[in-house]
């Protein structure tokens, strides 16, 4: 079964058979007619996309994680992906979240990243724990280290850990490198 909490589609499927319903219920029984039966259908919708609206998932906040961590990224924002990492961060290179912070300070000092786009993302989530799996498309800045060293353009697929907070947001606690133009790749490689 689908979850309402989010997406809408579900309760507006179910307020068009309301709607059939009524027109049904007010071509059949003419003399039973009243205005407040057109309310049905559009109180189900509104309800619709008012608990879309109200209600934001586990599986929300994991996306708009990994949003925020790309665009701090693409903005080159040490400061915005600190605040998306979780204190206990480790990973095969950066043993700690300070670790990992000084790698990008020195990785994003100056033009780097110019475009950062999600091509696809799986999400497999617990209770208390999700991994984001995310192809990306990177564009780095014509005069950084990366694109002189490297290349300019290349996709890449990661692997984002999430861990539930006490406070119900999720946070990152370790990152995988999975592949880079289509090889596979570890931080050791990068």
């Amino acid at each position: 079964m689908w979850n309402i909490f989010e997406q809408p589609w579900t309760l507006l499927g179910a307020s068009v058979l309301v709607l059939f319903g009524v027109l049904t219920f007010r071509s059949v029984w003419v003399e039973k007619r009243r205005w407040w039966q057109w309310l049905l259908p559009l109180a189900l919708a509104g309800a619709a996309f008012g608990l879309d609206f109200l209600v934001v998932t586990d599986l929300e906040k994991v996306h708009a994680t990994a949003a925020a961590l790309l665009e701090a990224v693409e903005n080159e924002d040490c400061p915005g992906v600190a605040v998306l990492i979780d204190s206990d961060y480790s990973d095969i290179r950066h043993s700690s979240k300070a670790a990992l912070m000084t790698r990008c300070r020195q990785e994003l000092n100056g033009p780097t990243v110019e475009r950062l786009k999600k091509l696809d993302d799986l999400v497999e989530m617990s209770s208390r724990e999700a991994k984001v799996t995310l192809s990306l498309f990177v564009r780095f800045a014509k005069d950084s280290r990366i694109a002189s060293q490297y290349k300019q353009v290349f996709l890449a697929k990661i692997r984002l850990h999430l861990k539930k907070q006490a406070n119900g947001q999720w946070l990152i606690d370790r990152i995988d490198m999975l592949e880079v133009d289509k090889q596979p790749v570890t931080w050791r490689n990068v």
